[in-house]
């Protein structure tokens, strides 16, 4: 017996990310998608559309809240005493999920290469979730939920970012 597919759909218009087992979503999460809108190019700061799959998952051992830089730990734990210390620091936080472009000239090589661009699924301050577009590109999750979702998912599951409501 054949298993159902599972895939990852993320709603700008809702700033949902949903996932699916087959037709049914197994669970819903609130995100946060650039605040510069969709786009494709490299330097823009917005997050791309389209047709997308995991192709690292980075930080399973990781303690909730780890700071990462560069996908590797930083050794620092966020605190409210380190945000204060840096206040506009972009923060990736607990896990990453790394996403890769699969439309050739859309969102995959050249100039709007997603994964050249480091877009990622990852963890962010949970106060940085409030339902509304505000980071640099990558889609942010709650600590909680990003590793929820990552304990849950496998490299290569396909990632559908749509830009309209369903």
């Amino acid at each position: 017996m054949e298993t159902p597919e599972h895939k990852i759909v993320i709603s700008i218009a809702n700033q949902t990310l949903s996932l699916y087992v087959g037709q049914t979503v197994l669970t819903c999460y609130p995100i946060s998608t650039a605040k510069n809108g969709v786009g494709e190019l490299f330097g823009s700061e917005c997050t791309p559309s389209g047709k997308h799959y995991v192709r690292a998952k980075i930080g399973s051992d990781l303690e909730c809240g780890s700071v990462l830089i560069g996908r590797r730990f930083t050794g620092e734990i966020y605190s409210s005493e380190l945000a204060e210390k840096e206040p506009e620091r972009d923060w990736i936080l607990s896990r990453i999920l790394w996403l890769s472009g699969l439309e050739k000239g859309f969102n995959r090589l050249g100039k709007v290469d997603t994964m050249r661009r480091y877009i990622y699924i990852h963890g962010s301050p949970d106060g940085a979730i409030r339902g509304q577009p505000e980071s640099h590109g990558c889609i942010r999750m709650t600590n909680n939920d990003v590793i929820d979702l990552f304990e849950k998912v496998d490299v290569g599951i396909e990632v559908l970012i749509e830009t309209q409501t369903q």
